[in-house]
């Protein structure tokens, strides 16, 4: 594999890919030579370019992990797939649901592996809610809720290219975390988001933005309240930090999400629940190792992250025996080792893993985030998901 973008998420995905065993590492692009080559050295990575189209160009190099900011995404994306090279992508998939159309298109033009991190996906009790509902233990669904909550951008020192509707998109909170709680809902549940009301804020509407902004989780200028003012200027934010949206889903089930990056106390406060007639379930990813199941006139369970008591589906992700934690990396882990089967299968559509999240589900995550915003610039007011086309 090569990687385009060596930031903050690019060493997850190089971790991931050296567990596996199989896959080798060979080389990486940034946005210079001298950057990339840093960035190698500190990795072990045996290549490294300054532009990422000699990485597509090295023949050695049969994966592309495409991990650039969003407005990147398109023509890093598009040139690996020109080149027949199968194409792992950070979300979200692109900065619009018009480019992220124009990428699955290409995906399907090019009959290469085409995925896209959806990382909460690899977690093994988020399987076993999804088998659940499959089997009918929920009985018929009728309220999907939850929430996506951090503080990261608290601070008004803090700043981040998501910020920048020329870097990021139009939506920041919604397009960078919403789109995980999404696309979550809808894999547990099986059911599709067909509307949306959206209201939407900027609670932090100004920001002390370095000379040079930092990356994400970055405080300005890397020298926070030490900066002096004359090394920051204050940029006005446009985009939301902070969204709840109500939901409808196909078939009649109901639901809200809560969206925030400016919620002290809030790291990575990602909650889903699904209820049923018969039962509820709900996971938290802070404590992604227990899911709690609710019934009426009974005693409520939490159930821990056993292999030897999940359902088939649920046990393939989960590699330590019950009492050992599994985290974060290792759901990230789960994605790519699906991503790595499905492309030594040769991206077979009826090989792919159930879990695993493609180009289709990008340019459908996108669409979601566009029908909010377009709910919320309406005045509120009911809209319609797009199919996509």
């Amino acid at each position: 594999m090569g990687l385009i973008g060596p930031g903050f998420i690019a060493a997850q995905h190089i971790e991931a890919v050296r567990r596996l065993g199989n896959v080798e590492v060979v080389a990486l692009a940034g946005s210079s030579r001298e950057s990339a080559r840093r960035r190698a050295a500190e990795w072990s990575v045996e290549r490294s370019y300054g532009d990422y189209r000699e990485l597509i160009a090295d023949p050695d190099v049969d994966v592309v992990h495409n991990t650039t900011p969003n407005h990147l995404h398109l023509e890093v994306s598009l040139a690996a797939l020109a080149a027949r090279k199968h194409v792992i992508s950070d979300k979200p998939l692109s900065d619009s649901a018009q480019h992220s159309r124009t990428l699955w298109q290409a995906a399907r033009r090019a009959g290469v592996a085409h995925v896209v991190t959806f990382n909460y996906r690899g977690n093994p009790l988020v399987q076993e809610a999804r088998a659940m509902v499959k089997r009918g233990e929920l009985g018929p669904l009728c309220y999907v809720h939850g929430q996506y909550l951090q503080d990261w951008l608290a601070d008004e020192r803090v700043y981040s290219w998501r910020l920048d509707p020329a870097r990021g998109g139009a939506s920041s909170a919604l397009r960078d975390i919403g789109s995980h709680w999404c696309d979550l809902a809808e894999h547990v549940t099986g059911l599709r988001i067909e509307a949306v009301l959206a209201d939407l804020g900027t609670v932090v509407a100004q920001r002390e933005v370095p000379r040079a902004a930092g990356g994400t989780f970055s405080r300005a200028s890397t020298g926070g309240r030490r900066a002096g003012r004359a090394q920051r200027r204050r940029v006005r934010i446009k985009s939301e930090d902070l969204a709840t949206v109500l939901l409808r889903f196909r078939g009649g089930a109901k639901g809200c999400v809560a969206v925030g990056q400016v919620l002290p106390g809030h790291k990575n406060d990602l909650q889903l629940e699904v209820c049923g007639r018969k039962a509820s379930v709900r996971w938290l990813q802070e404590r992604q190792n227990e899911l709690w199941i609710g019934r009426f006139g009974q005693p409520s369970l939490v159930v821990g992250k056993d292999p030897a008591i999940l359902s088939a589906d649920a046990a393939r992700y989960a590699h330590l025996p019950a009492g050992h934690q599994e985290a974060w990396a290792d759901a990230f882990r789960n994605v790519i080792a699906d991503a790595y089967q499905w492309i030594r299968e040769g991206a077979k559509s009826q090989a792919r893993p159930a879990a695993l999240a493609t180009f289709a589900d990008g340019y459908r995550s996108d669409l979601l985030v566009e029908a909010m915003l377009a709910s919320h610039a309406a005045g509120g007011v009911w809209r319609k998901v797009p199919q996509p086309a």
